[in-house]
């Protein structure tokens, strides 16, 4: 049986009283289990700051952020496009899909500092104290602004350049070989259909797959992510899935890349919308390579999807305290991996070439 109670308990953390909900229960033999949220600045997501490491190797963010035009006035803003776009893909990565997850996601600190926030608490803020990161609104404006926005325009003014998104990644890719030339070079084009449950723009229904749908394009080498593009469902891709897509890493990739890091969650109305969903699913993707390649390469995830890797590396608690000199994370004391994440996050951390 639970007992639901509320309580009033000193909360150290936050130098006040605790007056959330506290459960107890039955436990084993004399001793009772009793619950409650007054732990304070505590993340499930410890193994975050692998992705952190594996941004700031190739410069992702930052890189995604120079896709954009940003036509907001700087004095007005809390944060910048790069940090919205962190924020968007460390949060993929990790499991959470949607933007609706950030309505608590914008208060954890330790998010906040794989984003690069400079307050990682939210305690400067004048507006909105104690969340330090964007929340679903803000965050979704990056999806929403239209192709024609300007400065004048009210309120989405973050334009995406898809064009510079294609260019990027196919750097990204060139720069993995840097140094060493391969003998052969095998891009893998491949679509795949993404169903929709709703009347998003351009959805069409599809005889071979028999829903309603998109069907975007995709291309690969390997297991680097080339490009995404965003097609309606009027297309005839069976023939060409018949004929060509005997190749299982492109499947695997397609897979890890709609199911692990939510590609497939077009829930956008607008199509442009979807598509710059599609992208930043692609841009988790090149965390996790990153991650996999350099930081697990010769270990027993170096073949791991991004969901294994999640559940193994990223899942696992951590306690965060903020001073002015450091941010100091602490993480569980069971967690059986200790060794191979060390050893990751050096590799990462390591000069590059």
């Amino acid at each position: 049986m639970l007992w639901l109670q509320s309580t009033t308990r000193p909360n150290p953390e936050e130098r006040g009283v605790y007056t959330g909900p506290k459960i107890e229960w039955e436990g084993s033999g004399r001793r009772r289990f009793a619950l409650d949220f007054s732990a304070g600045r505590v993340s499930s997501d410890g193994g975050g700051l692998l992705l952190r490491q594996a941004d700031d190797r190739i410069g992702l963010s930052r890189r995604l952020a120079a896709c954009f035009r940003d036509y907001r006035k700087p004095e007005y803003i809390d944060h910048t496009a790069a940090e919205l776009i962190a924020q968007r893909i460390h949060g993929l990565a990790p499991g959470y899909e949607d933007l609706n997850d950030h309505e608590e996601l914008s208060k954890d600190p330790l998010l906040a500092a794989q984003v690069g926030k400079a307050d990682p608490t939210g305690q400067t803020r004048l507006q909105s104290r104690g969340q330090p990161l964007a929340s679903p609104s803000t965050l979704g404006r990056l999806e929403r602004t239209k192709a024609d926005a300007t400065a004048a325009s009210r309120y989405e003014k973050i334009v995406v350049d898809f064009d510079a998104l294609e260019d990027l990644f196919l750097t990204l890719f060139i720069e993995q070989y840097e140094g060493r030339e391969p003998s052969r070079i095998v891009i893998d084009l491949d679509p795949s259909d993404i169903e929709l449950h709703g009347q998003q723009e351009q959805r069409v229904y599809h005889g071979y797959y028999r829903n309603h749908g998109y069907l975007p394009m995709y291309a690969y080498c390997g297991e680097y992510p080339l490009s995404v593009e965003l097609r309606p469902a009027n297309i005839d891709g069976a023939l060409y899935e018949d004929l060509y897509c005997a190749r299982g890493e492109m499947e695997n990739r397609i897979k890890e890349q709609q199911l692990d890091l939510f590609g497939d969650r077009a829930s956008c109305h607008t199509f442009r919308g979807n598509h710059i969903r599609s992208w930043f699913s692609m841009a988790a993707q090149w965390l996790i390579v990153t991650v996999r390649t350099i930081g697990l390469e010769g270990t027993e995830l170096a073949r791991a999807q991004a969901g294994t890797i999640r559940t193994k590396l990223f899942k696992v608690g951590a306690i965060v305290a903020v001073s002015v000199r450091r941010i100091y994370v602490r993480l569980s004391s069971a967690f059986p991996r200790q060794r191979l994440f060390c050893r990751a996050l050096a590799r990462l951390a390591a000069p590059s070439g």
